[in-house]
């Protein structure tokens, strides 16, 4: 036998096992298709699945017996398959196509190699089929390098309104500090500064990082969600167990730390400070000021309301307690609150809101059970400690009167209340605090609230900041049995109503991808609001749901497309068809599909839409920004008698997955709650799964939207993939936005601080964290070297197992950017 004998005889073998391998690898994904497919067709889905299955049955059998009509057997299945998937998803959508066609293209690509080794393929029609095989392989390969680009952006130039009309002086009429929350008291998260610019924003560098000592190990570490302070030359910065220190603005050296030992077991979050100085307050009677006259210390003081419902007062110069300032420092906010079990089940979770000489305060309560803590707001006086007022729905009269504080806390205060557990926002000018509510438990069954939870649920109550007594109130979900209680801030930012006039409006961002835009005088919508039906039935047993629902229609919404089967998704054909059968054995009708024991889906659910983080508005082109979630939840009431089968837990979301929330009310003793996801750990909707939308508030329109976050420190199976795919991950925290025409955000499962510009969404810069964030960044100017900063507290992703205690600040070089 001659060497090209034996070589040829070699091929032969190695061709004759690569045909049988493949033939093998065809009829399992057949077998796959069909057992999932006739699964589909009995719950009345798609019958592709059970059809394409049968074919490739067939496809497998001629390639193994090396027919060649198995070249265009597996062209005819390739190409209805395309004709199928273009027409399901609806043209060339990048992230859909891929699971619907990226096997069937490897299929048809080792099809045409294997099917080219049959016997009667001459030369020439070989020499084809490999050619088209490469030709098949580039494509796939073009497709992996178009992963890496980011896909279904919107951009729409022609809703960005003229910047002149808008408030141009922004910049020159903001305060100097960042001292609330969202810096101002309106809560815009907007710095007027133009030294860091979308033209030199990629020369940031690190100015100086600090290392907090936060506990990241042991139980109940809690996530760092925190946004530092800055007044002055100082930052503030806290721990989600609420240790204060001060930081200079110019080096990030510690001047002082306070460690109050605050500890709790549940929603550990430090999200912001309070401050207040006593030599700017002109809301100070006479003869208070005259008492304080020679009083030198804590004339400037940092409030913090801790996880162990303590609010303490500390000196902001030296973080010494302030004597003065309820019981030697400290205010024990448990008092009249109900079963708080020493915080476990009450605790505050927001910045505390510092208006004139009085600090508002709020609070999580847990809601799993009748009978939980009471949701009560109170406002304390800043010097001494002493309860101001009370907002406690439960013991208001008709006209909204509240009792006098003092009685209010003797008497104690009414259990399970709607609560307030984002931040307020305070009107100076209206003297309004404006309070977003959660609702009074438990969550998902509400078939005997009482008139004050339903009236005050999930709404936006205006109360009177001297006394507490209830002006107004609008509720964004009526009689909320899913959990979407309001997550943010009121923004307060002047608009235009619909016959022109600018008032004075209050933004509001939901869990259910909806805006509400209020006047807020009198809470009367700004922009439409329509009262529309909404699904009953199938309801749970002895529920009364609303028939109506408010949909905010004069403003864009975000990520609330409406679920079916088709758009369903997977990294591949398979994971894609079990989470359609998942779509198919629930129950899912719209945004308020009635909560029952039969598996429904919650689309968008209670993590979001948008969350705590809030919005930021560029007061000066009006434009607004708000980043947001998408992850469906696949939930069910479980009966008491049913729950004896199950783990339970009372872990916050998302630890509770796979498990039952306890949910004591009815016939029910909990909820079912997992995330709608495949068997990988991808969620089952569309990407992206998170994005950053701006939106003209002039146009009332989306200007752009651009999916937020890659899988670089994430992936199936919780794996890293080390990939930069801007697929759009889930994100949390909050946006900040500059006068420059810069939006910088941190709040994605990967471990980056980016800047985008306002007006295209591009990414302009990025910055890789040690780990990372979801805190809002901090953008200030120092008063001593005039320098522009950008700090965030990147202390890891919720439920990450990677971990840190980084305040990181940015800066650019010291021959740049100085105005």
């Amino acid at each position: 036998m001659t060497d090209d004998d034996r070589s040829q005889k070699g091929s032969l073998s190695i061709g004759s096992a690569a045909r049988v391998i493949f033939s093998l690898v065809v009829l399992l994904v057949a077998l796959g298709m069909i057992y999932g497919g006739i699964k589909l067709v009995s719950l009345g889905g798609s019958t592709y699945y059970l059809i394409a299955g049968l074919a490739y049955v067939v496809l497998a059998g001629l390639l193994q017996w090396r027919k060649r009509i198995a070249i265009i057997a597996s062209t005819v299945i390739f190409v209805l398959t395309c004709i199928w998937a273009l027409c399901e998803v609806g043209g060339l959508r990048y992230w859909e196509l891929l699971p619907r066609l990226v096997i069937p293209a490897l299929i048809m690509m080792c099809s045409l190699w294997v099917g080219a080794t049959a016997p009667g393929v001459t030369q020439s029609g070989r020499r084809v089929a490999n050619g088209f095989g490469w030709a098949f392989f580039a494509a796939l390969l073009a497709t992996l390098v178009a992963a890496f680009f980011p896909h279904g952006t919107v951009l729409k130039p022609e809703a960005l309104s003229d910047a002149s009309e808008h408030n141009n002086q922004a910049e020159e009429a903001a305060p100097a500090d960042w001292e609330f929350f969202g810096r101002s008291g309106t809560g815009t998260r907007f710095a007027p500064y133009s030294d860091i610019t979308p033209e030199n924003v990629d020369k940031l560098e690190v100015a100086w990082t600090y290392r907090t000592g936060r506990r990241i190990t042991g139980p109940a570490i809690g996530v760092d969600e925190n946004t530092p302070t800055q007044i002055g030359n100082r930052i503030f910065t806290c721990t989600p167990e609420n240790v204060i220190a001060a930081l200079d603005a110019d080096t990030g050296k510690e001047l002082w730390k306070f460690d109050p030992k605050a500890h709790s077991e549940e929603h550990v979050t430090c999200r912001g400070v309070g401050y207040y100085d006593i030599d700017k307050d002109d809301t100070l009677a006479a003869e208070v000021k005259a008492a304080y006259a020679d009083v030198q210390q804590c004339r400037q003081r940092i409030i913090v309301s801790a996880v162990d419902a303590r609010l303490f007062a500390v000196d902001a110069k030296n973080g010494q307690l302030c004597d003065d300032f309820g019981d030697h420092g400290y205010v024990d906010l448990k008092k009249g609150m109900g079963p708080t079990e020493v915080s476990k089940r009450y605790h505050p979770t927001a910045a505390p809101v510092v208006m004139n000489n009085q600090v508002v305060v709020g609070g999580w309560v847990r809601d799993i059970v009748h009978g939980e803590p009471s949701g009560a707001v109170r406002s304390y006086d800043v010097l001494n400690g002493k309860l101001a007022w009370v907002w406690d729905v439960g013991t208001e009269d008709a006209e909204g009167n509240q009792k006098p504080a003092d009685q209010a806390e003797a008497d104690g205060h009414t259990l399970e209340t709607p609560n307030v557990w984002t931040v307020p926002t305070f009107d100076k000018e209206l003297n309004l605090v404006y309070l977003p509510t959660g609702n009074g438990p438990p969550d998902y069954w509400g078939g005997d609230r009482n008139e004050a939870k339903e009236k005050y649920g999930s709404a936006i109550v205006a109360v009177d900041a001297s006394t507490g007594k209830r002006k107004w109130v609008f509720q964004t979900v009526h009689h909320d049995v899913w959990d979407f209680d309001i997550p943010s801030q009121p923004v307060l930012f002047d608009m235009k109503n619909d016959k022109g006039e600018k008032v004075p409006a209050l933004i509001q961002s939901t869990k259910m991808g909806f805006i509400f835009v209020l006047d807020r005088r009198t809470g009367e919508p700004v922009t439409e609001v329509e009262e529309r039906p909404v699904p009953t039935e199938p309801a749970a047993v002895g529920e009364k749901l609303s028939p109506t629902q408010p949909f905010s229609v004069g403003m864009p919404t975000i990520g609330v497309d409406p679920l079916d089967e088709t758009k369903m998704w997977g990294m591949t054909t398979f994971d894609q068809l079990y989470c359609r059968i998942m779509f198919k054995d629930s129950l899912y009708l719209g945004p308020y599909t009635p909560p029952g024991e039969k598996p429904y889906i919650e689309w968008p659910s209670l993590l979001g839409g948008m969350n705590w983080g809030g919005i930021s508005v560029d007061e000066k082109r009006g434009l607004m920004f708000v980043n947001d979630m998408r992850m469906p939840l696949r939930m069910s009431l479980v009966t008491q008698e049913e729950a004896k089968n199950y783990k339970v837990t009372t872990d916050e979301v998302p630890g509770f997955m796979g498990t039952i929330r306890p949910q004591i009310a009815g016939i029910y003793g909990g909820v079912k709650i997992d995330i709608l996801q495949s068997p990988l750990g991808v969620p089952c909707n569309n990407p992206p799964f998170g994005s950053m939308t701006a939106i003209d508030l002039n146009t009332r329109q989306i200007v752009w939207q651009v999916p937020m976050g890659t899988v670089e420190d994430t992936g199936p199976l919780g794996v890293k993939t080390g990939m930069h795919m801007p697929i759009g991950m889930p994100t949390l925290g909050g946006p900040t936005s500059t006068a420059s025409g810069l939006v910088f955000f941190a709040g994605t499962q990967d471990n980056y601080l980016r800047a985008l510009d306002s007006k295209t969404g591009e990414e302009v810069w990025k910055a890789r964290l040690p780990v990372a964030a979801v805190a809002a960044p901090l953008v200030y100017k120092s008063p001593e070297t005039g320098k522009q900063y950008v700090v965030i507290s990147a202390g890891g992703a919720s439920k990450s197992k990677d971990l840190g205690d980084y305040v990181i600040a940015y800066a650019l070089p010291d021959n740049l950017g100085k105005k």
